[in-house]
């Protein structure tokens, strides 16, 4: 089960207190003060960890609280600090403050960290209220309590390109095939129920093996996911974070319009955020090796040409059109114009 949101309650260790005492020895009988300070209180970090790619760690257990410190000593011993706590979350993790929904981090990269409960401080030991006119001080302080706090931990996946489209439209499809990713496939709606995942090397296409990039494929959309329905819409955030749009669009579908589906999607997709609207987003024709009517692969080649576009038509099956879509992908990523029709093409 994909879990991209959780709500969890943190709480720092308090700090120990200082110790109040004196030193009593057989040739020191009134010796000064010697109590020793408390140790800190334990701290709540958040760490980026990219082997983890859900918030599934945290679906049962949802509160965490690290040790207190330990009380200080005579003979000037120091307390114990309390001992930390490290949640490991994966990259691309938003923390909120579950109470004011202030931002307080955002994890995007591997090792980066951020504390979201500072443990108290220690109480010092009466050996530092000692004076020239009270050499017996009997003060000390109590340690400080830890900081408490409610997070919100919404998870963005990143990736450079992301997927749209119909339920059924071949995003996973596609992904198995550009990558080594092997998402769930079938011929029905919603067989996709969560994101997937997969990093795309060009050396399986006779290219760099240095040259990959990583595509996000989200549950299909359907009409009216902006207002909740389908399942789609709940995981649009995780194309957010995303360089590049493909809009994938069914030629073969006998019900829907090549048309009608370019505007049902980009009109949801506009709907949930303006800025993911703004991405560039290029419109790839898939299921090519079902296409059985010519007027709708001229009506997509319009549709493209209107947009200043080349039209690409790809098979899932055959693999046609693939290599070409790898590598115009990469090369957008790298700053080029991608399927951009050049001015005198036009």
């Amino acid at each position: 089960m994909f879990l991209d949101h959780v709500q969890l309650r943190v709480a720092a260790g308090h700090g120990g207190s200082g110790a109040m005492s004196f030193r009593r020895e057989k040739f020191a009988p009134e010796g000064g003060p010697d109590g020793g300070d408390g140790g800190k209180g334990g701290s709540v970090f958040l760490r980026a960890n990219r082997a983890l790619n859900t918030l599934n760690p945290y679906r049962h257990k949802r509160e965490f609280a690290a040790d207190r410190g330990r009380q200080g000593e005579g003979s000037l011993r120091h307390g114990k600090d309390g001992v930390d706590i490290l949640l490991e979350v994966p990259l691309g993790t938003l923390v909120k403050d579950g109470d004011t929904g202030e931002v307080l981090a955002e994890l995007l990269e591997h090792g980066q960290d951020v504390c979201v409960a500072r443990g108290g401080r220690g109480g010092l030991g009466n050996t530092h209220f000692k004076s020239s006119t009270n050499r017996t001080p009997r003060h000390h302080q109590p340690g400080e309590e830890g900081e408490a706090r409610a997070l919100d931990l919404e998870l963005k996946l990143i990736a450079d390109v992301g997927l749209v489209g119909f339920p059924n439209a071949g995003k996973s499809t596609l992904v198995s095939r550009l990558s080594a990713a092997r998402p769930k496939i079938a011929d029905y709606p919603f067989t996709t129920l969560e994101p997937q995942l997969g990093v795309v090397s060009l050396d399986r296409f006779g290219g760099d093996v240095l040259d990959s990039w990583v595509i996000a494929d989200i549950p299909g959309l359907i009409e009216g996911a902006a207002g909740g329905a389908g399942l789609g819409i709940q995981f649009l955030r995780h194309v957010e974070r995303t360089r590049v749009l493909l809009h994938l669009v069914d030629l073969s579908d006998p019900v829907t319009e090549p048309v009608d589906a370019i505007r049902i999607i980009e009109g949801e997709v506009e709907t949930f955020s303006p800025v993911l609207a703004a991405k560039p987003r290029w419109l790839v024709g898939t299921k090519l090796d079902a296409l059985q009517d010519d007027a709708r692969r001229e009506a997509f080649e319009a549709l493209c040409a209107a947009r200043g576009q080349k039209p690409i038509f790809i098979s899932g099956v055959t693999g046609e059109g693939l290599r070409e879509l790898a590598f115009g992908v990469d090369g957008l990523l790298k700053g080029g114009s991608g399927f951009a029709v050049d001015e005198e093409d036009r």
